[in-house]
């Protein structure tokens, strides 16, 4: 019997693990954090054996393949010990992929990527579509082969994911934008950023679409090393020569497979970075052969992503706006490219390696005030105290709220995008908004 040994048991690495099993592997599981109680139900309930806070070589080394989380950096101790005597490394969508002939929708980028992936899925849904929705959001795609099948699976794919991914295949691929992120897991190396993300056209063939975003820099120059068998699907926010999806006058348009159009103004997402993402959504579910009139309707009646730009009350005329979720720097771009008020920004967290220069000019044009949030804000000091902007320093999320409820003026806007990780403060991204939002409400 071939053994599998699955490295993290979070949502993936639970969920490879019950797949793993009932494809009759010998399986183990080893994580060296605490595993939630729900996993550990998951994985007894199958008569999966597990162990937490530590990894035992002798039960871990043995393996015939190890499916990695994608939150183990390749430099953890035991990942290097696999790899120094062959072990074959994968990720979870990988081995999952081996187990399932469904259709596969994947969306990358370095931002947008849970918006346009959430609004995909909710056009499938509200067709009638039977649809999946797993990778970074949703549940384990490995657990949805092993005990609840779909005929689409619509994919979120992180860098890290697509690291660990071979013979994967994407029928329909979204590469939305690269830009530097998560660089301190590439040796502070862009390209090696650039080449995870052109991963998710392997495999592709002519039965195959490839969406991606025209006007990206990067994108346009990788594209030249590559081969593409897929049908090419480019969009741009104008119309330029060979993109099928653009805004014309007003019209949000779609040229291929059909013809599809509708008023700028339906969309329920709004920004320049919201035009992309449903262009994507709209090209992709268009591909797929959703009527018209479903995409119509699910495009102007999404109700957005929790964390992203995310409306949460107006206290004393000043909004609040919560945008956790952006936690590299040309997501906080996008997210004062849409700001039509004044803003007090929120930033700051847990470091990649970012370049500050990119929100330079918008921080001096939007920003009325800057509260810096993290553990070590000397960067952010460095960085923004010569722009003569008012700026408050704080190391907790009270302290952070009760700075942006003094110095807003009604009017103005309260943004929490903080251009970073929230590990130094927070659990994740979703306790740093949560909390973000408790405390304005109470305000």
């Amino acid at each position: 019997m071939k053994r599998i040994v699955i490295l993290g048991a979070g949502e993936s690495g639970a969920g490879a693990a019950v797949l793993a099993k009932k494809e009759g592997f010998d399986v183990f599981v080893s994580d060296m954090s605490k595993i939630k109680d729900k996993y550990k139900r998951l994985m007894d309930d199958h008569e999966i054996e597990w162990e937490e806070g530590r990894h035992t070589e002798a039960k871990i080394l043995n393996a015939d393949e190890v499916i990695k989380s994608p939150g183990i950096p390749d430099t953890a101790p035991m990942v290097k010990k696999l790899r120094d005597q062959g072990t074959h490394i994968i990720s979870e969508i990988e081995f999952a992929g081996r187990y399932t002939h469904s259709k596969m929708i994947c969306i990358t980028g370095s931002n947008g990527k849970t918006t346009t992936t959430s609004l995909i899925y909710h056009i499938f849904r509200d067709a009638g579509y039977d649809a999946g929705l797993a990778g970074n959001i949703g549940n384990s795609l490995a657990l949805q082969v092993a005990e609840d099948p779909h005929e689409y699976y619509i994919i979120e794919l992180s860098s890290f994911q697509l690291d660990n991914m071979y013979d994967f295949r994407a029928n329909i691929a979204i590469l939305l934008n690269i830009t530097p992120d998560h660089l301190d897991r590439y040796d502070n190396c862009m390209q090696n950023y650039v080449d995870s993300k052109m991963r998710i056209i392997q495999n592709q063939t002519a039965d195959d679409a490839f969406v991606y975003w025209n006007d990206d820099p990067i994108i346009k120059r990788e594209l030249e090393k590559y081969d593409i068998k897929a049908v090419q699907c480019p969009f741009s926010e104008l119309k330029e020569r060979g993109s099928i999806g653009y805004i014309e006058e007003g019209q949000y348009k779609i040229e291929y497979p059909t013809p599809f159009n509708m008023e700028q103004e339906e969309l329920s997402l709004t920004g320049k970075h919201n035009i992309y993402n449903s262009l994507a959504a709209g090209i992709a579910s268009n591909i797929s052969g959703i009527r018209k009139e479903n995409i119509r309707k699910s495009l102007s009646d999404f109700p957005g992503v929790e964390h992203r730009l995310e409306r949460v009350t107006t206290v004393r005329g000043v909004n609040y706006v919560n945008d956790s979720k952006a936690t590299n720097v040309d997501a906080c771009w996008y997210a004062l490219e849409s700001m039509r008020t004044k803003v007090i920004l929120i930033i700051g967290g847990k470091d990649k390696g970012n370049d500050y220069n990119a929100i330079r000019d918008l921080v001096l044009q939007k920003c009325s005030g800057l509260v810096y949030l993290g553990a070590d804000n000397t960067k952010l000091h460095n960085f923004f105290d010569p722009l003569g902007i008012p700026v408050r320093d704080t190391h907790s999320m009270r302290e952070c709220v009760e700075a942006c409820y003094e110095m807003a003026k009604p009017g103005e806007t309260v943004l929490l995008s903080p251009c970073c990780a929230s590990f130094d403060l927070f659990k994740n991204m979703e306790d740093r908004g949560e909390q973000f939002k408790t405390l304005v409400r109470n305000l």
